[in-house]
């Protein structure tokens, strides 16, 4: 039978709108906007003398959208026989016949919301009268729900009044109707059983992945709610240019909405970037039926998190869409209805997030390629979003089989900025030691440096505050000091009762998470069997004096007093996060001598880490042992990964050095734009001093060697673009300009922006952004990425210089008339999930441009 909770909820805008204007009085011929509030009880034609609809028609009102939804169910399919129908509709009539006895003005109505709305309607009419069954009442309470959400948004729509006073509320209606009418087209008639199970998969999406765990946050404070948690980071793709050649910029798109304009992607980031973050994100945002985040691209769709850890098991093949739940360990897998998965699938509404290509071995991912190809032909129409590290597979790796690729940007200084602030705000720290460490982080290059990604800033964060403004200048002191605070202060400070293991010294705690860390490595596994655990752990006691104690209470003593162990599913154990098992396994490896296992292994991505924080672990003849090795592989990831990994070494021979950077001097200058940026992660500082300067390189060589230098990032990269902001390419301009939130706001903009033509796009997102380009005195082409209110773009922007406008975002309620504040504009693109509503008012003369986010040049 069908769920009678989807019917209300099935009756499409087009079918209610005119049903609920019939309860109002017609606005006259020439009849405006109004524009002062009005009393519902006024508006309501029933209780009018003029000729319209009586009380009676109320009845007739309430008997069509009650037929309407029943239509919706199909024959044989109706959930009310037809006195229960006839009850649902005398039980309606009454309480829509209420607006015309409420006091409230239609402004407050609208403050209310659709759901205090409701409440407002129901006061006073009693249900038992009319006999309702279950099914009925919930008949009753999705049509009463859906009626007064079209009512709010009429009473917005006919007040300019409204609108203006209830801003945030008004596009909040605006939003949810549109989104129920693409819930209507993109959810079919469900049986109750399939219905029902949806709702409880919905609520364990939002508990599974609804929290994250936030670095170095305090025991009781660990679980960060995703909604204040989650930043948007951007995602940035190449641009084909003119004559198949690749275009001299990136273009960028906020990370979350990388599947509205394309429905099969690939996403690249570094460790700790926040692929896995931005997967919880979309779950439960898909889940919940995205109605708050303006992502119609998410309503109705059925999120499905596949960690391929979790999934790709050894000498097992890989789940179909039936065996998806029960293979991530879901709770409620037993309860799924059979063919459920298939069923959301064919029907085009699955997003599917595959996370963590580069956390499988190598030899599996040749397979994991193929079930991708399966599923994708077998299933078209779903959202897919895969992400991995950026060398674990080639280039176009996914490409045949339809997935455009995306990388994950490294953090903005605002990006920064809005993640510490966050940080000591759940950490109810004080605001002054949050912005004690930014200021270190702008003025200190090897800080700045590792601000890249959000693992790093919380390292940061709570290393800042827990050693009291004292921070480790370099990767491996920061991860030491990390383990220190996780392993000795975490314990001593949480007093863990005896029953969760005996008190292990810091340095035996080391040891065995180490052999742990390096027979993950060794075996290219990121989880093991907690019975591989065990014995890993049981040989290494006795020659840690630990013989008299039991394995099970040691591995139990790692797992709760740490902080790094966890168990992902019943009898497995991993990491909290891989780079600590990088750390911890790199570390073991030049105890163990192994430093022909690690160059061995050098051109095999998920080994890269492990080479570099052995070398920074390594003394200066081992170390120097490992470059000389790195630079006689004839694979050209061996010098580039020799180059990265001089910036680890304290020590090392003249001779040695310079073997390495004549190695780097093979990939200088760049002949892609792909390889500038393997080139700038792999040389840093070291690599501008090869580049050549503005007067040595050609057009198409000096947008590359810009792009170089911008993906170093650091103090001696600003100073290097400083010398490229007269060049006459077109390129390097456009790169120049794109390249704004990669340094310090207000010295970028003096020192490049300032420098540069105007015509050239600039990102900004937050006022600080505009007062800084007002202060150059005004800019032509400006992109807005992210919410923004009208006042600030027009009291900011200097109105005579602005000729292209960008609005990345969630458009106000009002349209677009606000433009004619700016009169030489020529052009707006909005690339936001919306549709042709924010067109209405756009001044005359402006070009208007609506594109999905993915789609924008």
């Amino acid at each position: 039978m069908v769920d009678v909770t989807a019917l209300g909820a099935r009756v499409a805008s087009s079918a209610v709108v005119p049903l609920v204007r019939r309860l109002f009085v017609r606005d006259g011929p020439g009849a405006g906007l109004v524009d002062r509030p009005v009393r519902i009880s006024a508006l309501v034609s029933f209780r009018s003398e003029k000729r319209g609809v009586t009380p009676k028609d109320v009845d007739k009102v309430a008997g069509e959208l009650v037929r309407r939804a029943l239509r919706a169910a199909g024959p044989g399919e109706q959930p009310i026989d037809a006195d229960e129908a006839r009850a649902v509709q005398d039980a309606l009539a009454h309480t829509l016949a209420r607006l015309g006895e409420i006091t409230i003005e239609d402004y407050e109505a609208v403050g209310l919301g659709p759901e205090r709305f409701v409440r407002e309607l129901r006061t006073g009419v009693p249900l038992a009268p009319y006999g309702l069954g279950g099914s009925g009442a919930l008949l009753y309470e999705r049509l009463l729900h859906t009626a007064a959400l079209h009512i709010l948004n009429f009473l917005t729509q006919r007040s300019t009044y409204v609108a203006r006073q209830q801003t945030v509320q008004t596009q909040q209606l605006a939003r949810l109707v549109r989104a129920v009418d693409v819930l209507l087209e993109r959810l079919p008639s469900q049986s109750a059983e399939d219905a029902g199970f949806e709702e409880r998969y919905a609520d364990h999406i939002a508990a599974r992945y609804g929290t994250l765990t936030i670095y170095g946050l305090d025991a009781g404070t660990r679980e960060w709610p995703l909604d204040a948690a989650y930043l948007s980071l951007e995602a940035t793709r190449p641009h084909a240019g003119r004559e198949g050649r690749r275009d001299k910029e990136y273009l960028a798109v906020a990370a979350e909405q990388v599947l509205a304009g394309q429905e099969q992607v690939f996403l690249r980031g570094a460790a700790g970037s926040g692929k896995t973050t931005l997967v919880q994100w979309l779950a439960v945002t898909a889940a919940s039926r995205a109605y708050d985040h303006g992502l119609t691209h998410l309503i109705g769709r059925v999120p499905f998190v596949l960690p391929m850890r979790r999934i790709v098991r050894p000498g097992a093949e890989l789940p179909f869409p039936g065996d998806f739940l029960r293979a991530v360990g879901a709770p409620v897998a037993g309860e799924q209805p059979p063919g459920w998965a298939e069923r959301v699938l064919r029907a085009r509404r699955g997003v599917l997030l595959v996370d963590g290509i580069d956390e499988i071995a190598g030899d599996r991912r040749a397979a994991a390629r193929r079930w991708l190809r399966e599923l994708v032909r077998a299933f078209p129409g779903n959202l897919w979003l895969v992400t991995s590290r950026p060398s674990a597979v080639p280039e176009d790796w996914l490409a045949a089989e339809g997935f455009g690729e995306h990388s994950l940007a490294r953090m903005s200084q605002d990006d920064v900025a809005t993640f510490v602030r966050r940080w000591h705000r759940a950490a109810d720290a004080e605001e002054s030691v949050g912005e004690s460490l930014l200021r270190s982080v702008r003025s200190t290059s090897e800080l700045n440096r590792l601000a890249t990604n959000p693992l790093m800033c919380g390292m940061l964060c709570a290393l800042h505050r827990d050693r009291r403004g004292f921070l480790p200048q370099d990767r491996k002191s920061l991860y030491e000091a990390a383990l220190t605070m996780l392993l000795e202060r975490r314990d001593r400070e949480r007093e863990l009762p005896g029953s969760e293991g005996p008190r292990l010294p810091y340095a035996t705690q080391v040891q065995l998470l180490q052999k742990l860390a390096w027979w993950l490595i060794r075996n290219g596994r990121q989880e093991m069997d907690r019975a591989e655990a065990l014995q890993l752990i049981g040989r290494a006691l006795p020659a840690l004096g630990l013989a008299d104690t039991g394995e099970e209470d040691v591995y139990r003593a790692l797992l709760l007093r740490s902080g790094l162990l966890r168990e992902p599913a019943e009898a497995r154990v991993d990491f909290l996060h891989r780079t600590f098992r990088d750390y911890l396994g790199a570390r073991l490896a030049v105890q163990e001598m192994d430093f022909d296992l690690l160059v061995n292994h050098a051109e095999m991505d998920d080994w890269e880490d492990v080479v570099l924080l052995a070398l920074a672990h390594a003394r200066p003849r081992e170390a120097e042992y490992v470059l000389s090795r790195l630079t006689e592989l004839r694979h050209p990831r061996g010098s580039l990964l020799a180059a990265a990994g001089l910036q680890y070494v304290a020590e090392v021979d003249p001779g040695v050095r310079k073997r390495v950077e004549a190695g780097l001097l093979t990939h200088v200058p760049p002949k892609t734009f792909d390889a500038a940026l393997e080139l700038a992660r792999a040389g840093g500082d070291l690599v501008l001093g090869l580049l050549p300067g503005p007067e040595e390189a050609d057009l198409g060589l000096a947008a590359r060697v810009v792009h170089t230098a911008v993906g170093v990032g650091s103090e001696a990269a600003l100073q290097f673009l400083c010398r490229f902001r007269d060049h006459r390419s077109s390129g390097v301009q456009q790169s120049l300009a794109a390249a704004w939130h990669t340094f310090d706001r207000e010295r970028y903009a003096r020192e490049v922006l300032a420098h540069l033509p105007r015509q050239w796009a600039v990102r900004v997102s937050t006022v600080e952004d505009l007062r800084t380009l007002r202060s150059l005195g005004g800019w032509e082409h400006i992109h807005v990425r992210g919410a923004y209110r009208v006042e600030d773009l027009t009291e900011l922007i200097v109105a005579d210089r602005l000729l292209h406008l960008t609005l990345d975002a969630t458009h106000p309620v009002e349209g677009l008339a606000w433009l004619s504040a700016f009169p030489g504009l020529r052009t707006v693109a909005v690339l936001s999930d919306t549709d042709l509503a924010v067109a209405r008012q756009a001044p005359e003369g402006v070009k208007l441009q609506i594109a999905a986010p993915d789609s924008s040049s």
